[in-house]
């Protein structure tokens, strides 16, 4: 990943650069969804995350939906960041992108199947981290979904680590160690960079 772009958050670090790209406008979306959590890092005001995440999205997501779903995704994380309540998270994302974010983890698993398509994982995701009372119980209500699990783990988990403001410390530490040498650096220079 590398930074593009010149704008103040420049968090394009892996928003503009993760996916693998089939033809213009169009990725492999397994996964992708989950490079937009830096922008809402880094972003130093609401307007910002949004529109830093669409023109990220653009080359690799130029559907709306997927525009709207990297929008979603920086903007959750952005507030969760700046102290927004859940009940504030919840009406504003709703609101802004027209998420159905009523419903709970218990409704939404009996009938939940893997799905990349943005409209049916970032209000997911979202739903994670809403029912959650902790960084943990977020995952778990992830992994609990079944599906593409992976994807909506990091999505919830960033909005989880924005809110309680970290990664549990044993957590941390695991993940950590898995990571190679080069993305432990990366995500040290982003962290010192946005203090998150």
């Amino acid at each position: 990943a590398a930074v593009i772009g010149s704008s103040s958050t420049d968090c394009s670090v892996t928003a503009c650069s993760i996916g693998t790209v089939r033809a213009h406008g169009q990725a492999d979306p397994s996964g992708s969804l989950t490079s937009w959590s830096p922008i809402g890092f880094a972003a130093r005001s609401a307007t910002e995350a949004v529109e830093e995440a669409a023109r990220c999205a653009v080359p690799t997501h130029d559907h709306p939906e997927g525009i709207k779903g990297a929008q979603a995704v920086a903007m959750s994380v952005y507030m969760a960041r700046n102290g927004a309540s859940k009940a504030a998270l919840r009406a504003e994302i709703s609101t802004r992108f027209g998420y159905d974010l009523a419903r709970t983890v218990e409704s939404i698993r009996p009938h939940y199947s893997f799905d990349v398509a943005a409209e049916r994982s970032v209000p997911e995701a979202i739903i994670c981290f809403l029912d959650a009372e902790d960084f943990e119980s977020t995952i778990r209500n992830a992994v609990s979904l079944g599906g593409d699990a992976d994807t909506i783990a990091s999505i919830s988990g960033a909005i989880a680590e924005a809110f309680w403001g970290g990664v549990p410390e044993p957590i941390a530490v695991e993940a950590l160690a898995r990571l190679p040498e080069d993305l432990r650096a990366l995500l040290a220079r982003f962290r010192a960079r946005f203090g998150c």
